[in-house]
Formats: C-alpha cells, structure tokens, sequence
C-alpha cells in the first residue's frame, strides 16, 4: 500500500475546486502560485479512468443517502485503486463514512 509519504497525489477532479476555493478565499495570484507548484515534481495529477468512473457511480449509489461531493467520491476510487491509505481532506463527515474495499478505513489528515 502507498503512504502519503511516498507520492502526493492529486486527483485531477480536486484542480478546479482547489483554484476556486484559493482564488475566492486568498486571491488569485495565491491560487496561479499553488497550481504552478503542482507541476514541480512534488505532486503527481492522477487522472480518472473508465474504471474510477464506474467505481464512483457505484459509491453514489451505495451511500446515496449521504450525498456525497463528485471530488470526494473520485478521491474515494482513486484511493482504492491505488491502495492510498491517507487522504488530506477538509471533509471528515464523507470519508469517516466511506469503507474503502483495500482496508477498514482511510486515515484522514491533517
């Protein structure tokens, strides 16, 4: 299994919402800054597969009732295909929820 350590990766669905959130929040230069240190090394930008898709159609309908966002549901098939163990999230209620189907639960940080 991959730790948080080996690779940070994001998942291409996170890039919009993260520019947006920088940009309204700080300003835009904060967020042209951020997603310019996206493609230093440091990170990785894993794009979704057919198979992460169908995966995420299948979590919508399994915690349907907890409506959970588009982003969290691509980090979530994203992190069983990968076998990612922690996840850097602002959304503890979604993730505490989810039961990943590589391990019991995914470690949330920070």
């Amino acid at each position: 299994m991959r730790n948080i350590t080996d690779v940070r990766i994001v998942p291409a669905p996170v890039l919009p919402e993260m520019f947006y959130m920088l940009s309204e929040r700080v300003n835009y230069s904060t967020a042209v800054a951020m997603f310019r240190t996206l493609h230093t090394g440091t990170f990785h930008i894993e794009v979704l597969t057919d198979a992460d898709m169908r995966r995420m159609q299948n979590i919508m309908l399994e915690y349907a009732d907890n409506e959970f966002d588009f982003v969290d549901v691509a980090i979530m098939a994203l992190a069983e295909r990968l076998q990612i163990v922690d996840v850097y999230t602002f959304d503890q209620r979604d993730f505490n929820a989810f039961r990943p189907k590589h391990r019991p639960y995914l470690r949330l940080l920070p």
